[in-house]
């Protein structure tokens, strides 16, 4: 059920114990207004921050992929990101560096600045030379699934099955991945990225389906719209809601939760695993 490590450029973090990793966004129109970082300092108060809570990974964004979002240029995400993977990485060398793209380009520029794995929510699909990237850099890689594009991934999502359409979509991605090398895989359902909130819910209830395989299983749900939409409250007011969701998807099996709330995560794994062993 899952692998039980990824290599981090010949360190190993060690899956048998679910891990943290934070969100980073260095954009100024994310969906949770918390999580929007402009400055420098601000940045690296955060990291540190998340560090000190617990978090094995931090993960850079500078292109927002909420549900409506903008679209930017490459140039303008480069200049969001590298920098901040050049002062991450400088102050703080022992912490692992993901960067959240479908770039090839900015996976490129960011690796070589010093990021240890790519995190992309388009699993290849929106810039054909990104598995390439990966399999130069030999760098764990993230694979999401999603339906369409942010600025219209949310108008009208269809699947006649959507757990078994989002493993195919998985599975097939994977063999794509192993034919180019590329060994460190980790899976993502992709909740909210062209999916209703019905959708959304399906796959938390179906997660064994995708956690008996050898891929370990990150979840991305932390404030998104099927907590708060479904609670009537807003991205701000849903991190109880966030953590209820957080237990359920570890009992499912879910390795890796992709979080704002970092100190609130780190608990709900402390209480997990001690039910799990009592």
């Amino acid at each position: 059920m899952g692998l039980k490590t990824l290599n981090i450029q010949g360190r190993l973090l060690n899956l048998e114990s679910p891990k943290v990793m934070a969100i980073l966004n260095v954009t100024d129109d994310s969906f949770y207004s918390g999580s929007r970082l402009v400055e420098e300092q601000q940045v690296l108060d955060l990291a540190a921050f998340h560090i000190e809570n617990g978090a094995s990974i931090l993960d850079i964004g500078g292109y927002s992929s909420r549900p409506g979002a903008k679209d930017i240029s490459l140039n303008e995400e480069l200049d969001r990101v590298i920098p901040i993977v050049e002062l991450l990485n400088k102050t703080f060398a022992t912490s692992i560096l993901s960067v959240d793209t479908f770039r090839a380009e900015v996976a490129d520029q960011a690796l070589r600045a010093g990021a240890h794995m790519i995190n992309d929510i388009s699993s290849g699909d929106d810039d054909y030379n990104m598995m390439a990237v990966i399999a130069k850099h030999q760098v764990p890689y993230i694979l999401m699934h999603k339906q369409g594009k942010p600025q219209n991934m949310h108008l009208n999502p269809q699947y006649k099955n959507v757990s078994q359409e989002v493993l195919q979509y998985l599975v097939r991605k994977t063999n794509e991945c192993r034919k180019l090398g590329i060994k460190d895989i980790v899976w993502d359902v992709g909740i909210g990225f062209g999916k209703t909130i019905q959708h959304n819910y399906e796959l938390l209830n179906e997660l064994a389906i995708f956690t008996q395989f050898d891929e370990p299983v990150l979840i991305g749900l932390s404030r998104k719209s099927l907590i708060w939409k479904t609670l009537h409250l807003t991205p701000e007011e849903a991190l109880n809601g966030t953590t209820a969701l957080h237990m359920h998807a570890l009992v499912k099996g879910v390795k890796i939760l992709r979080v704002h709330d970092v100190k609130e995560a780190v608990e709900c794994i402390i209480l997990f695993e001690n039910f799990t062993r009592a």
